[in-house]
């Protein structure tokens, strides 16, 4: 066991790296979707799959100062969003039969994304957990978020389900572990813990209260 951790804390920055792809082609799927559903052409499909895919983590390296962002810096982003809205385009009919398969894909990218914005909030400014969980939702979120308004709907995490309280809950995990055990195990436990909360979520129809208006 220990060589395992061992293993994982020498190559955590590219398993880092390599989540963040994952989570990216998730939303950017997503979006894809979205895109398809409002009739929107190929050129449309592209455009707010990249939306979905990039824009959280590229408004958290804007409000934290990293220039570029990495979804502008590192091109494998960008043909990554295009590529997965170019192949939910020509194989929409085949897969949206499984749109469950995706929906949790999307709960996956929720947890990576959450855990991802944490992990750099925390090796920019130590235990600052208002930074932290600001990094960890606006990741999770903000390409969710602009996806559903570019496309005049209410956003996704505003009116369904478990979703930004899903984000919190993975750092809230993720900054207990990261202070008391070591980076990798808080990274996973927070990711599984994000995605959990997510699944169970969809599966319950769990929500939070709602004002009543009459």
């Amino acid at each position: 066991m220990v060589e395992i951790f061992s293993i994982l804390n020498f190559y955590y920055p590219q398993i880092i790296l390599y989540l963040d792809y994952f989570g990216t082609v998730a939303f950017a799927v997503t979006g894809a979707f979205k895109a398809i559903e409002q009739k929107s052409d190929l050129v449309g499909v592209a455009i707010l799959s990249t939306i979905a895919g990039l824009s959280g983590g590229i408004i958290r390296d804007v409000l934290f100062g990293r220039f570029p962002p990495a979804a502008l810096s590192d091109p494998t982003y960008f043909v990554l969003t295009i590529f997965t809205g170019f192949v939910v385009f020509f194989s929409y009919h085949k897969i949206k039969k499984h749109w469950n398969v995706f929906l949790k894909c999307d709960a996956v990218g929720l947890g990576v994304f959450t855990i991802i914005g944490a992990t750099m909030a925390f090796a920019i400014f130590g235990p600052n957990l208002l930074l932290i969980t600001f990094a960890g939702l606006i990741t999770a979120t903000g390409g969710g978020i602009l996806r559903d308004v570019f496309v005049n709907e209410m956003p996704l995490v505003f009116v369904r389900e478990l979703y930004a309280t899903a984000s919190f809950g993975g750092v809230l995990v993720f900054y207990a572990l990261v202070l008391l055990a070591d980076p990798v195990i808080a990274a996973i436990t927070g990711i599984i813990t994000a995605t959990g909360i997510r699944l169970l979520a969809m599966k319950y129809n769990w929500n939070l209260p709602k004002a009543r208006i009459s």
